[in-house]
């Protein structure tokens, strides 16, 4: 053991506790990324987002029988934000977080709503960089947008940008959090 306190200066132990917590979140991130390979199967907690289909027919009923969202933003501004972020993970996002957030961290938050089917998020926070999204527009022009937004997910082919906080996610996992964000955000829809 090294008893000698001059070779312990300040930024020395900042650079060293840097690299031990780099390679905690680096060993974080590898056993997320095998979480999400392992438990990707883990139905999702919604019955109404299992998959594509069968969310695209839950909108389509939201033109026959229109829901309202109990608190934060009202429904249209809910599927308009959705269809951001569909549209970012083919597009882009306009903000990412750090490399180090999304190799680690992001990735771990994934794959932990991965395995539990749910993924829970502050359901008021606009995507970073997103144009804010006004509220009281057309219900019919916001199902509209997401279908939209769904079916050109659907037919995409080639690779997908990285995800602003999950980083790089294949086309089965960017459904999955589509489908988890969905379903997340339709905690707070009902009739009333």
């Amino acid at each position: 053991m090294n008893t000698d306190t001059r070779n312990d200066h300040p930024a020395r132990r900042t650079r060293r506790a840097l690299l031990t917590g780099g390679a905690l979140l680096a060993g974080a991130a590898a056993a997320g990324a095998g979480y999400v390979l392992t438990h990707a199967d883990q139905p999702i907690a919604m019955a109404d987002f299992t998959d594509l289909p069968r969310a695209m027919r839950t909108l389509e009923r939201l033109r026959t029988t229109p829901l309202h969202t109990r608190s934060g933003w009202d429904l249209a501004q809910v599927l308009h934000h959705s269809a951001q972020s569909i549209e970012y993970s083919l597009d882009g996002f306009p903000h990412l977080k750090p490399a180090w957030f999304r190799a680690s961290l992001g990735r771990t938050a994934f794959a932990v709503f991965s395995a539990r089917g749910k993924m829970s998020h502050g359901l008021e926070e606009p995507i970073p960089g997103a144009p804010a999204i006004a509220s009281g527009q057309p219900l019919d022009a916001a199902v509209d947008h997401l279908m939209s937004a769904l079916e050109r997910f659907e037919r995409h082919r080639s690779a997908l940008a990285p995800h602003f906080a999950y980083g790089a996610l294949g086309k089965p996992e960017y459904t999955r959090a589509h489908l988890m964000h969905l379903a997340n955000h339709w905690e707070l829809v009902d009739a009333g």
